[in-house]
C-alpha cells in the first residue's frame, strides 16, 4: 500500500475516535474567552514539524487547540450552521493531516495563516453549496413563479475580513494565556477587569482593596507583557 493510501485510513480511524485523542466534546460546549484550557504552548514551527507525525498526539492536541475556535467562528461567521461549523473543524484538521507529510514552511512562499485559511474556505465553500442544492429542492411558496435564489455566498474579500478578525482573536487569546503564566493571578485579575472588561478604576480598586496608583501599575506592567507576547506570536506567523 502506498504512503498516500495508508495516511489516508490513518487519517480515517482518527476522525472516527477523535483525531489524534484530541477532546471533541468542548465543540458544543458554550466556553468564553478562546484561551481557556490550551495545551502547553510551542512555537508554530515547532508545532508544524510535529504534525508530520500522525502519531504524535500532543502535537495534534496543541493544534485542535489552538485552531479549533478559529475555524467554527469562522464557518459560523461564513454562514454555516453550527452542525456544519463543527463538521468543517473535523474536516478540515483531516486536511491538514493529509497535507502535512508534503508541507514546507516557508514564509517567503506565504504564511501558515494563509495556508490554513485556503483550506477551511473550501471547506466552508463544499457546505454552503450542499446546503444550497438540498434548499433547491423545497418547492418554492406561492404560484411557484418566484425564481430561485442565486448561490453567490459570501464575498471573497469579505471572508478574509472575518478570516483575520478570527485570528487576532486566536492571538490574543494565546498571548493572555502565556501572560496569565507570568503574572501573578490577583495583578492579572486587575488587569482584566480594568483594561479588557472596561470595569470603573473606583470599582476594580475596590473589588480587590487597593488603591488606584496599584490597579494602573497592573495595567503598564501586564500590558507591556502582552504586547511583548502578540509581537512574538506575530513573528512566528
Amino acid at each position: 500500500m502506498a504512503r498516500g493510501s495508508r495516511d489516508s485510513v490513518r487519517i480515517d480511524a482518527r476522525l472516527k475516535d477523535g483525531f489524534g485523542g484530541c477532546e471533541w466534546s468542548g465543540m458544543r460546549t458554550e466556553r468564553d474567552g478562546l484561551g481557556e484550557d490550551v495545551v502547553p504552548d510551542m512555537t508554530r514551527r515547532t508545532l508544524l514539524s510535529r504534525l508530520r507525525d500522525l502519531d504524535d498526539t500532543a502535537g495534534w492536541q496543541q493544534f485542535f487547540e489552538v485552531y479549533w475556535r478559529l475555524i467554527y467562528a469562522f464557518a459560523l461567521r461564513a454562514g454555516c450552521s453550527r452542525e456544519d461549523a463543527e463538521d468543517i473543524v473535523q474536516e478540515t484538521v483531516a486536511a491538514v493531516a493529509r497535507r502535512m507529510p508534503e508541507f514546507q514552511y516557508d514564509r517567503s512562499k506565504g504564511t501558515f495563516r494563509t495556508w490554513l485559511r485556503r483550506i477551511v474556505e473550501a471547506r466552508v465553500n463544499d457546505h454552503l453549496r450542499k446546503r444550497y442544492r438540498r434548499i433547491q429542492t423545497q418547492p418554492l411558496e406561492g404560484d411557484g413563479s418566484e425564481e430561485a435564489p442565486e448561490f453567490g455566498g459570501t464575498e471573497p474579500a469579505a471572508l478574509e475580513s472575518v478570516w483575520e478578525e478570527e485570528w487576532q482573536r486566536v492571538r490574543l487569546a494565546r498571548a493572555l494565556e502565556r501572560v496569565k503564566a507570568a503574572v501573578s493571578q490577583r495583578q492579572f485579575q486587575i488587569f482584566d477587569l480594568y483594561a479588557l472588561q472596561g470595569q470603573p478604576l473606583r470599582r476594580v480598586a475596590e473589588c480587590f482593596q487597593v488603591n488606584a496608583a496599584q490597579v494602573y501599575l497592573a495595567k503598564h506592567r501586564v500590558g507591556r507583557l502582552l504586547r511583548v507576547e502578540l509581537q512574538a506570536l506575530e513573528s512566528e506567523e
